[in-house]
């Protein structure tokens, strides 16, 4: 386990029981003739018979004992427990002689504690029950043998943004061409995560997992759904559609209109599109076209209640108005929706509200401290991790500086309190670490949640270290080879990473994947190793237009 500390054992050790068995964990008796007694019991190499730790969950768990056994008593008196005292289903593979081998059918958990149990109905072949029973601890660690091959540290990110990429590629809706939300929604499609899916086809094309052909195809399907189909609500669209009808699917019982936090992450990617696809013939020529159409349709300044607010609320619906009643204020992850409100070349706003609605009169600064980082806005500790990627994917925090922060100050140093955090791990969650870091809003055993140091269920979701690698390129590129060779037989998928997992309990989000955890993946590493999507995002007329409306500062080269 060298190279891994944080592997040492993170659970309490359980207290020896007897749980039938007819005396202690030791014997200083010495068997005479046949007399039954365990010799020694070896798990995964080492040798004992008492406690065992760091074992690896796959570890072959061998008994030897003084004499042959009766086999018709073996699977009764060999077992093991769980530390919540359940029986694991495992079978007792005897040799007809003094071995058994304890094979669990699906394994034990990383983490975990277990008693292997020997118990007193255990007779020899003689008859002779056994001499005294045992109760042997085992604690686990974690099984770190390469799950695949060695690659090089490029091939790798290549690997992981084409793997990725198929999500929005082969697992989009197909009618529609749009994201799903998640791996089992159907028809279901979201608004934002269409937005990242769109910004990972330029990727794409890009790097060559598809043609820029294939690539402008795909993005003119999902614009022409849009346009043609989906229901906007002055311009806007909601947060769910029915990706074969265009209906809105309602997110909840007063959302079933316009959200307009999702309508701005989907335009940060359809302008990034039109940014890319700058071809002169007639289908990037029609794109663009098509995406401007819908850019000027949207009426950024009616969700500042019509204009009686120097804020923008984030939902609209047609039978029950403004009953939402959300301002969207800073900090979190809608910084996008102003810079773009502010972009609008029909339906801006001006830097009031901006100052005023978003950043509170100044009100969403922090200045304090955190593992000797300075947070310069938001709430203590930086929140969620997604707060510093989603309007970040195109949006360039390097030399971006406004009234209230410097940007890149800002998400670097968010990005370093939530890994520090959990180099700390207060809370003693068995696997976090240096190279296993990363807490954002994903699903975990129980629903979902927005995990943040002050919102800890023990839940690494691959995502936030691996979108912060434009942020923290050597902790988030150790995350990765982390969760790709030490994790990936359990991690990696047809879609790259599964969304999330827990070393605690053992739970892993198996075959699930979800559209605004993916799509950053794709899009932050290329901001890390080429920049492409900042660069195009950037290079927006309209963007740089709102941006100095803002009273943003933009350094040259950045």
């Amino acid at each position: 386990m060298k190279g891994f500390p944080f592997f040492k054992p993170l659970l309490p050790a359980l207290v020896l029981l007897g749980v039938g068995c007819g005396g202690d964990s030791t014997d200083d008796r010495t068997p005479a003739g046949d007399q039954l007694a365990l010799s020694s019991v070896t798990i995964g190499g080492q040798s004992g018979l008492s406690d065992f730790d760091d074992v690896s969950p796959d570890a072959e768990i061998v008994l030897d004992f003084t004499a042959a056994l009766d086999a018709a008593t073996v699977e009764a008196n060999i077992y093991l427990l769980d530390a919540g005292g359940a029986k694991v289903d495992a079978s007792d593979v005897y040799d007809g002689a003094k071995r058994v081998t304890l094979k669990p059918s699906a394994g034990l958990n990383a983490y975990a504690s277990y008693r292997l149990i020997v118990d007193s109905g255990l007779k020899s072949a003689a008859g002779e029950a056994i001499l005294t029973g045992k109760v042997i601890r085992i604690r686990t660690g974690l099984d770190t043998s390469d799950k695949f091959p060695q690659i090089s540290d490029e091939e790798l990110l290549t690997k992981v943004q084409q793997q990725t990429f198929r999500y929005f590629w082969e697992g989009a809706e197909s009618t529609s061409g749009m994201a799903r939300e998640r791996t089992s929604s159907g028809a279901t499609v979201t608004t934002g995560g269409t937005g990242f899916g769109v910004m990972a086809m330029t990727v794409a094309a890009e790097r060559g997992f598809v043609t820029r052909s294939e690539a402008c195809q795909r993005v003119q399907r999902i614009v022409t759904f849009l346009a043609e189909r989906a229901t906007s609500y002055h311009g806007a669209f909601s947060h769910w559609i029915d990706g074969q009808t265009g209906q809105t699917l309602p997110f909840s019982a007063d959302d079933n209109g316009a959200d307009l936090v999702e309508t701005g992450l989907l335009f940060q990617g359809l302008l990034t599109a039109r940014a890319y696809f700058d071809g002169a013939d007639a289908a990037e020529s029609k794109l663009r076209a098509d995406i401007t159409a819908l850019w000027e349709a949207v009426e950024w300044d009616f969700f500042t209640k019509e204009g009686t607010e120097k804020v923008l609320y984030w939902h609209w619906s047609p039978d029950k108005g403004w009953a939402m009643n959300m301002p969207i204020q800073g900090w979190n992850e809608a910084l996008i929706v102003y810079v773009l409100a502010a972009s609008s070349p029909t339906h801006p706003i001006g830097r009031e509200v901006y100052a005023e609605g978003w950043a509170r009169g100044g009100a969403m600064r922090n200045g304090k401290s955190f593992y000797d980082t300075v947070l310069p806005l938001g709430e203590d500790y930086g929140g969620p991790l997604f707060w510093a990627h989603y309007s970040f994917l195109g949006l360039n925090p390097r030399g971006l500086s406004d009234a209230y922060a410097d940007y890149w100050e800002q998400v670097c140093n968010h990005t370093r309190i939530n890994y520090a955090y959990c180099v700390d791990n207060p809370k003693g969650y068995a696997g976090y670490g240096a190279d296993c870091w990363g807490l954002t809003a994903s699903d975990i055993p129980d629903g979902y949640t927005a995990s943040s140091p002050t919102n800890d269920r023990g839940v690494i979701a691959p995502t936030a270290a691996l979108s912060s690698m434009p942020y923290t390129p050597d902790e988030s590129m150790a995350a990765l080879r982390f969760f790709y060779y030490k994790l990936g037989d359990k991690l990696w998928s047809d879609y790259g990473f599964i969304d999330a997992f827990d070393l605690t309990s053992g739970w892993f989000d198996r075959g699930m994947h979800i559209a605004i955890d993916q799509g950053p993946i794709v899009v932050m590493i290329e901001n890390y190793r080429t920049g492409l999507p900042w660069n195009l995002f950037m290079s927006d007329k309209d963007v740089q237009r709102g941006l100095a409306e803002l009273g943003f500062t933009v350094e040259a080269g950045s």
